[in-house]
């Protein structure tokens, strides 16, 4: 069943008074690195995720969220302080490790705010023996210190807490060999290729092993819950699940496309949301940070981007997203995606597609052999976009006719309007939220954040 803002707002109004009487809720964030909405609950098929869909039918299910960065760090910076990474000068992934950069006046992490509304704040690190999690931050800027501890369970006495989780099961490294020692792999004879991967074993075995990461992250999810049963916790405990960015798979994570910035979003609040309820309005990364300090009858504060997801505000039309420096790979993307079109401004268009980065030369199998097919004229047209040496300026999609964003229709005539309406509305946003990426690092200052630095003139 779908629940609009205004049935949600019209809920929580009925219990209004009732919930003065009650005990702050407990809140709690379940994140999964790299996490794309390839689960159950979302209408995947291969595969097994009977944790968070159990959530999911207790509680909201959102269909369109997204992270503001389609990387681990900008996109964390922008949640956790509820503002534009791009505005905060936290754009550049992993930057401001080593100068001391602070926050803008008026800026705080949502766990500062939490702490001093009386929260217990945790980065939970220990689940049980068997389990840990990373408790990663990933903030590109310097903070006092971020949590006050790494359980709720150091917490006073009925003390409230807010704990954040960080799996990382779903992002490339040892856990993704792991996620082959479980019983019932996915099949990659059975996975479905986009259209822009051509079909090769080897790419159908990473996409296959991503599903098993999934499943494995869904199992972690599960413990967690189980642990917060035993704790007697579940009944008065908000939580919100969601992904830091989308798969970490080539032309998702660290690209603007719905692939690197879609993410689940299931929050469960027992007695106050619908269980089984579906949303359908766009919202992004922010929004949960919003909907976490409404949650502790936090108000607002002037500079923030979040808007409320259950209180009556008025549906998104739009929403944005920023890819600047990743690592070594200095490029700078910005992108509007409305109900049925997305406009991509490539600000580098003389530069690949797949200009050199080191992570993702190590990490991705299908970018080595997409590079190998095209040396040996075995892609399609569409495939070996992704090898050119340049890229178009503008990308404009139907995403609703065409999901995988491959049909750029931004020089097609019948869509000048649309075009050009993005473009203005893109262009109202880089300058009504101030976006520092108009100004480009120096190359000293990139030498000095990653040595191997391809600065690219």
């Amino acid at each position: 069943m779908l629940l609009t803002r205004r049935a949600a707002f019209a809920s929580l109004a009925a219990l209004h008074a009732h919930a003065q009487q009650q005990p702050r809720p407990n809140i709690l964030w379940i994140l999964g690195d790299d996490l794309g909405p390839q689960l159950g609950c979302y209408g995947h098929p291969l595969v097994n995720t009977p944790n968070v869909d159990r959530l999911a039918a207790e509680g909201v299910r959102f269909t369109h969220c997204f992270t503001t960065a389609p990387v681990c760090s900008p996109s964390r910076s922008a949640w956790n302080t509820g503002v534009y990474q791009t505005t905060i000068g936290a754009h550049n992934h992993r930057s401001h490790r080593k100068d001391g950069y602070s926050l803008p006046d008026g800026v705080r992490l949502v766990s500062h705010r939490l702490r001093d509304a009386g929260y217990f704040t945790a980065n939970v690190t220990q689940i049980t023996p068997e389990l840990r999690a990373s408790g990663k931050t990933d903030f590109n800027f310097k903070t006092e210190k971020p949590f006050d501890g790494i359980h709720w369970n150091q917490r006073a006495k009925g003390q409230p807490f807010f704990a954040q989780v960080n799996f990382t099961a779903p992002h490339k490294g040892p856990q993704w060999p792991l996620a082959r020692k479980q019983p019932n792999l996915v099949d990659p004879a059975k996975v479905e290729l986009p259209p822009y991967y051509p079909d090769h074993p080897v790419i159908r075995d990473e996409v296959a092993n991503y599903l098993d990461a999934v499943n494995n992250w869904d199992r972690q999810v599960g413990i967690l819950l189980n642990e917060l049963n035993k704790d007697g916790l579940l009944d008065n405990t908000v939580i919100f699940v969601f992904g830091d960015n989308g798969r970490c798979l080539l032309r998702g994570k660290q690209w603007l496309y719905d692939a690197g910035t879609h993410v689940p979003l299931i929050v469960r609040w027992p007695g106050r949301l619908k269980p089984g309820s579906v949303r359908r309005d766009p919202v992004i990364s922010l929004d949960i940070t919003a909907a976490t300090l409404d949650a502790a009858g936090i108000e607002h504060p002037k500079l923030f981007h979040g808007q409320s997801l259950f209180k009556n505000a008025k549906p998104r039309t739009e929403i944005f997203t920023a890819r600047d420096r990743c690592d070594m790979t200095v490029d700078r993307i910005r992108a509007v995606r409305d109900a049925r079109y997305k406009l991509i401004h490539n600000f580098h268009p003389n530069r690949s597609y797949s200009q050199f980065n080191e992570y993702i030369r190590n990490s991705y199998p299908a970018l080595t052999v997409i590079q190998t097919l095209a040396k040996e004229g075995k892609l399609n047209e569409l495939q070996a976009r992704w090898v050119a040496p340049t890229r178009p300026e503008f990308e404009l999609y139907d995403h609703q006719a065409d999901p995988h964003e491959v049909r750029n229709l931004a020089a097609d005539p019948a869509h000048r309007k649309t075009l050009e309406r993005l473009q203005k509305h893109l262009a109202q946003w880089i300058e009504e939220t101030a976006d520092q990426g108009r100004v480009p690092e120096s190359p000293e200052t990139i030498a000095s954040e990653e040595p191997r630095a391809n600065v690219v003139k």
